[in-house]
């Protein structure tokens, strides 16, 4: 599967004719290396913002969801449209996990979900792994989580501007929420430590 645009994407894979209002402002941002902070309703279509650019860009997406649930509805309907992705969450056994990071390290997944409570007493092995892999992008799902200010604080999420550190400096990261005001926006960037994000406010 070797797409060149996001648009032949969305309607050969996702089998969408045409954009929703921001997502192709917001995947070209993606697209053009920059960090980039997303506040979009639920049920407009955040996750497109980040599997287009997966799809178009060389490498793995590691996409950081807290939802396991939601993590394997998302992974299952990927692979249904010929997406290879996978997910590590600490409902899977180690055969499962090893498997996943050897596919990971021959390149075959585009999107790799990830609980955080996965990282908690193993970011550093983790960080040092995808420090030599080939990583597209960093997604994380439910970004007011990282934020004290936000409805559902987890403090696991505060480990994620460490990935972004060790990455090189053009694997732009893309946070995403539905819930978020101006204080907890903030806070979300400061937590994350992107310097100049794009900030995308919808709906």
């Amino acid at each position: 599967m070797n797409y060149s645009s996001s648009l032949e994407i969305l309607k050969n894979v996702f089998g969408y004719d045409a954009f929703r209002p921001y997502q192709e402002d917001i995947i070209n941002s993606v697209l053009s290396g920059q960090d980039t902070v997303v506040l979009m309703p639920t049920g407009g279509g955040k996750s497109l913002c980040y599997q287009i650019p997966a799809l178009v860009k060389s490498g793995t997406a590691i996409v950081i969801s807290p939802l396991i649930a939601l993590m394997k509805d998302q992974v299952d309907a990927l692979r249904l449209h010929g997406v290879a992705a996978a997910y590590l969450n600490s409902t899977q056994s180690p055969e499962e996990q090893s498997h996943i990071f050897s596919q990971l390290r021959s390149g075959e997944l585009k999107l790799l979900y990830l609980a955080p409570e996965r990282l908690l007493g193993k970011e550093e092995e983790f960080i040092s792994f995808i420090k030599d892999q080939s990583i597209s992008l960093v997604a994380i799902d439910e970004a007011h989580c990282i934020s004290s200010w936000g409805h559902d604080f987890r403090p696991e999420y505060l480990l994620l501007a460490k990935i972004g550190k060790v990455l090189d400096g053009d694997v732009p990261v893309i946070a995403l929420t539905a819930t978020a005001d101006e204080l907890t926006r903030k806070d979300i960037i400061d937590k994350l430590e992107l310097p100049d994000p794009k900030v995308f406010i919808t709906g």
